[in-house]
């Protein structure tokens, strides 16, 4: 009986798949078998012997190399449909400047000089991903931070949708998107609480804006680190608790996801590291989680709202502002002039420039425990207890929390 043609081609794929596997296996057990021959009087004299293989450990380790790239190829194909490549224009016009070397786009594009200036080009891009059938998609802030640009997002099919900024959320770099349509794929949002290094994790995005859906994969190098991303324009955002990955980053993967081998999104890849390779930072997914759920609740971010400018206190700026305690939040004025914000709950509960709050709701507050991290675990209208230390001695204040202010 003949087979059909495409079950033929798939035989000779997964043959060739296989003998692939196979190969790279009993190579690598040759490698160290050889080794271990041509080295053998060293490690015999460090009373070691050649480990070698057994067919039925070879056979074994064939097996697990095939499940685990089974679980990739199934979990790239079954996340891949909700992964968006977000398109970045402008108008020409608002794009070019020029020197005396000809035009040039400050986003390192070139330009050319004789287009029109109501021209719309593609300045940059980033990644998304759904997170609802209705086409609500997650994505980095500092990916859709030009007020004056232009968004639009492509599918993994290929279509190309407008964009509508839905909210953001800068302390976390966070946005939310929103396209017109129904039946869009949603991601499975994973625990990143239970997560640990040397877990393998897969990373789609837009890489270099330029190729899209692009599939790496790594481990989680590290957990809990503190990183910065840049804006469009330069400015930054300090992301705190990011996971560490190896998987390969570039600039466009912003905003994609980083999945575990359940296809369950366990990161938003958002920035890399300029002085090292395969160093990776995403934001943990349990973080995005309250944003998605206000916009999907309030439509739009509801954060809790102290109102002080603070900065945490170590031995050194102690020492600099001639103060005793050495953790804790000092209260100290911004750049503007402002410590304690007036009519903000802090204020109405008599903080004042020079305070040191040292534990909220009994939790000692340090550098590795910053105010900031407690005060975003509550709501607005929840009620807090401090104790702050004030010229050398020490008082309980309760607060109310009252929702961050649009207009700050």
């Amino acid at each position: 009986m003949e087979l059909p043609k495409r079950f033929v081609q798939t035989l000779f794929i997964v043959g060739m798949s296989l003998s692939a596997v196979i190969g790279a296996v009993v190579g690598s057990v040759c490698v160290l078998t050889f080794t271990g021959l041509l080295h053998a009087d060293q490690w015999l004299s460090l009373g070691n012997t050649p480990t070698i293989l057994s067919p039925e450990e070879v056979d074994s380790k064939i097996v697990e190399l095939i499940e685990e790239e089974g679980a990739t190829i199934a979990v790239v194909e079954r996340v891949a449909p909700s992964v968006v490549s977000i398109v970045i224009k402008k108008e020409q016009a608002d794009v070019q400047i020029s020197d005396d070397f000809g035009f040039y786009s400050p986003y390192g594009f070139e330009v050319t000089p004789d287009a029109s200036g109501d021209t719309l080009i593609e300045v940059g891009g980033g990644t998304g991903f759904f997170i609802t059938a209705d086409g609500f998609i997650v994505t980095n802030q500092h990916v859709v931070a030009d007020p004056d640009a232009v968004y639009s997002v492509i599918t993994n099919s290929g279509q190309e949708l407008s964009a509508r900024i839905v909210a953001t959320d800068p302390l976390q770099d966070i946005a939310i998107l929103d396209v017109e349509g129904e039946g869009y794929v949603p991601v499975v949002l994973g625990d990143s609480s239970i997560i640990v290094p040397g877990q393998t994790v897969i990373a789609i995005g837009n890489s270099l804006s330029e190729f899209e859906n692009t599939v790496t994969k790594g481990v989680i190098s590290g957990l809990d680190r503190s990183v910065v991303a840049y804006d469009y324009d330069g400015s930054d955002t300090v992301i705190r608790h990011a996971i560490q990955t190896d998987a390969a980053i570039n600039p466009g993967n912003s905003g994609g996801p980083l999945i575990n081998l359940l296809g369950e999104v366990v990161g938003v890849n958002t920035a890399i590291s300029s002085e090292g390779q395969s160093i990776g930072f995403a934001i943990p997914i349990n973080d995005v989680k309250k944003t998605v759920s206000d916009v999907q609740t309030y439509g739009h971010v509801v954060r809790p709202w102290l109102g002080v400018h603070y900065t945490m206190l170590n031995a050194e700026v102690a020492a600099e502002f001639e103060i005793t305690q050495t953790q804790g939040a000092l209260v100290i004025r911004s750049e503007e002039g402002i410590a304690v914000y007036a009519n903000s709950p802090a204020g109405d509960a008599g903080l004042q420039e020079g305070d040191v709050i040292l534990l909220l709701n009994g939790e000692l507050i340090t550098e590795e425990n910053p105010l900031g991290d407690l005060i975003y675990q509550f709501a607005p209208g929840d009620q807090i207890t401090m104790k702050v230390w004030r010229s050398g001695s020490e008082r309980e204040i309760t607060i109310t929390l009252e929702e961050y202010p649009t207009d700050l």
